[in-house]
């Protein structure tokens, strides 16, 4: 019992030092690149940008009225479905955004190279986004938005984030100039790319196929070494007709280097595949959500 919930408050220690480690990535993203340069590529930190360019308040004081908002809507229509992660991630960005503007004013951006300040304002919170979006959380903002109309409507939620994020985008062109707009553009391009491949890069696992003659030695070392599971069957080559032994085993990439390894070393003549997956759902690796 003791032991369990041990493991409980470890992996929810983990899983908050993981939001908040994200969320300073993101406000890293947020603050010092996205900010300074005027980039709109959609959700709350974009419209606080637009805003703040029309009116005397900053783009951090309007990102945390906002978020302020959306939070009570989100206690107002969804109840204990709100994500207490997700709570946790809107305030402490928000948070951390005004802290920011108070300890550390931007006037300007810190280099006169939009494009690499861009790469910056993009890579930052797509991968923020990923590292949150892959333990069930998110950065809040529009985020929010997307939960109430799942649970209230039947729009298609990623239809109805998407134009929104692409309104928020366009209206650089009017609010800025053409040369802001297009790298907002640019910026929503590929910040949906990065996140979908961080996403599947975090979650990679190897799929081992071993076709071999003597398993026990393969399988001791995936149990007591690997500390991973394995499935065992017999099977007959197509050829000669001779009996085999098949295993499959799924694990993480640094673990499949050192099986590999073993493999070649103590099973030479074993016959392997190795394949890259990022879906694995199963114990010791993700659940069904």
């Amino acid at each position: 019992m003791k032991r369990k919930i041990a493991e409980g408050w470890r992996r929810t220690l983990m899983e908050y030092g993981i939001l908040t480690g994200a969320t300073i990535i993101l406000n890293v993203g947020i603050y010092f690149f996205k900010f300074p340069n005027n980039f709109t590529f959609g959700g709350v930190s974009g419209l606080s940008v637009l805003v703040s360019a029309k009116t005397p308040l900053s783009a951090g004081t309007v990102n945390m009225l906002v978020n302020a908002v959306l939070l009570v809507l989100g206690f107002i229509f969804l109840g204990r479905d709100f994500g207490i992660k997700t709570v946790y991630v809107t305030v402490l960005n928000s948070l951390s955004l005004w802290v920011l503007e108070i300890l550390c004013p931007m006037t300007k951006p810190l280099t006169d190279q939009p494009l690499l300040e861009l790469i910056f304002a993009t890579l930052l919170p797509a991968v923020s986004a990923a590292l949150l979006f892959n333990i069930g959380a998110s950065s809040g903002g529009t985020d929010i938005v997307a939960m109430i109309l799942r649970k209230h409507s039947q729009i298609n939620i990623g239809t109805a984030l998407l134009l929104v994020d692409m309104s928020i985008t366009a209206a650089a062109f009017l609010v800025f100039d053409m040369a802001t707009g297009l790298y907002s553009v640019l910026g929503l391009l590929i910040k949906s790319l990065v996140i979908d491949n961080v996403i599947e890069s975090i979650n990679l696992c190897k799929y081992f196929t071993i076709v071999c003659d003597d398993p026990g030695p393969i399988c001791d070392f995936i149990h007591e070494k690997l500390h991973r599971g394995a499935t065992v069957y017999k099977a007959e080559g197509s050829y000669r007709h001779t009996q085999k032994t098949v295993i499959l085993t799924v694990m993480k990439r640094s673990q499949a280097v050192q099986l590999r390894n073993f493999v070649h070393i103590h099973e030479p003549m074993a016959f392997i595949t190795i394949t890259n997956s990022s879906e694995i759902i199963g114990k010791g690796f993700r659940g069904f959500t």
